[in-house]
């Protein structure tokens, strides 16, 4: 009894030590790190808010204990690139700055201490850009209504196909409605949508809300379930950036290798899809959009293969007349079709060539819609865009 009480004395003493240095050693960490973990309280001090939304304003707070200069940069700036607004120091080096609500729609924004872009380490919402991370505003009104979790939500699943005409195994985002899974007898259109340069397979369901958007129009009955595909439309590339994976030395601005990307969306994407999808593989079934290159990658796909997209919308994009664009435009006109649906805004550097691809469709005697918004070459025209089309979708 006396050697195990002395046992358990010294195994006590022992671990009670092994506790205090941890604990030494987690509040050397902490010390190390104070410029990072000085955005969290833990307790000791009242817990920073930003954004803060009260009613008319926004507010937004950095807590930064060695900056001279703070400033706020916004997407809902006139001039968002350069622009930004200044932050005052407040009580435990706080920085803030109110400024009146912005008109309903999603924003991006950074903090600028000393010259260093920041994301608001409070934010948990946060949206990728190609290669850059930003923090995330959603002003709630009837124009973002859809771009907030529905309450039927569909799956996104990235699986890979391997592309022979690439070379390289890549990846995919796909959007299956809410009962997908468990409706097994029931088939779906399929929309595939393509984004733009700088973009990859997660752009659109990133920086678009695309799920968010099709979980509420479909919730609401305003759009038919469907199954959205969202390929990486960069040919060289496995998959997103992020992945860290090496790229091909594919040279896509090649003349030569200009369609090799369109042509493994249909030639590979497409029969992918249908052999591991519930889809309707009919012509009837398959849409095709896409913003900026992506709608350059819709005309072209759309021209080249004409009997496979009863629904066609480029967005944010135009083509040059030539014979080539009239020769692919009366070869869909031959094919038929139900929908085409082109997008621009009415500031967007592309919206001339926009309007050529009007006056284009109007001179081969093809019907159309010509929907021309406010702004310019922006996600917020973009979502826009997906709220408005896909009701038009497979009717």
């Amino acid at each position: 009894m006396i050697l195990k009480s002395y046992l358990w004395e010294i195994t006590s003493k022992t671990m009670k030590r092994i506790f205090s240095i941890i604990a030494s050693l987690l509040i050397a960490a902490g010390a190390l790190n104070a410029q990072e973990l000085s955005n969290f309280s833990f307790g000791r001090q009242k817990p920073i808010i930003s954004p803060e939304i009260q009613n008319d304003s926004v507010t937004f707070r950095l807590k930064a204990d060695y900056a001279t200069i703070v400033k706020l940069s916004g997407s809902w700036m006139p001039n968002p690139w350069g622009d930004t607004i200044d932050m005052k120091r407040g009580e435990n080096n706080v920085w803030s700055v109110t400024i009146p609500c912005p008109e309903p729609e999603i924003y991006t924004y950074n903090f600028v201490a000393d010259g260093v872009s920041v994301n608001d380490p409070q934010n948990v919402m946060m949206q990728r850009d190609g290669s850059r991370y930003l923090s995330m505003l959603l002003i709630d009104g009837e124009r973002t209504e859809n771009y907030r979790p529905a309450n039927q939500r569909g799956t996104v699943s990235h699986p890979w196909y391997d592309s022979e005409i690439l070379g390289i195994n890549r990846r995919l985002t796909v959007y299956t409605p809410y009962g997908y899974e468990t409706n097994p007898k029931a088939k779906y259109p399929v929309l595939y949508l393509l984004h733009g340069a700088g973009g990859d397979e997660e752009a659109w369901s990133s920086m678009g809300r695309t799920a968010e958007i099709l979980d509420n129009l479909i919730e609401k009955g305003l759009a038919k379930p469907m199954i959205v595909v969202m390929p990486n439309g960069n040919p060289n590339q496995q998959a997103a950036q992020t992945f860290g994976l090496p790229t091909t030395e594919l040279d896509w601005r090649n003349q030569e290798n200009r369609n090799l990307y369109v042509k493994s969306l249909v030639e590979e994407i497409v029969p992918f899809i249908e052999k591991n999808y519930r889809v309707v593989a009919k012509k009837s079934h398959r849409a095709i959009a896409g913003l900026s290159m992506g709608g350059g990658h819709t005309i072209a796909a759309s021209g080249m293969y004409p009997d496979k997209f009863d629904y066609i919308c480029p967005l944010s994009m135009g083509a040059n007349k030539s014979p080539e664009l009239d020769a692919q435009l009366q070869g869909i006109k031959k094919a038929g079709y139900k929908l085409y649906w082109l997008a621009c805004g009415n500031t967007d550097f592309l919206f001339d060539r926009a309007n050529e691809l009007d006056a284009a469709l109007t001179e081969n005697g093809l019907e159309h819609t010509y929907y021309v918004s406010e702004g310019g070459h922006v996600w917020a025209n973009w979502r826009l865009y997906l709220n408005t089309f896909a009701p038009l979708l497979f009717k």
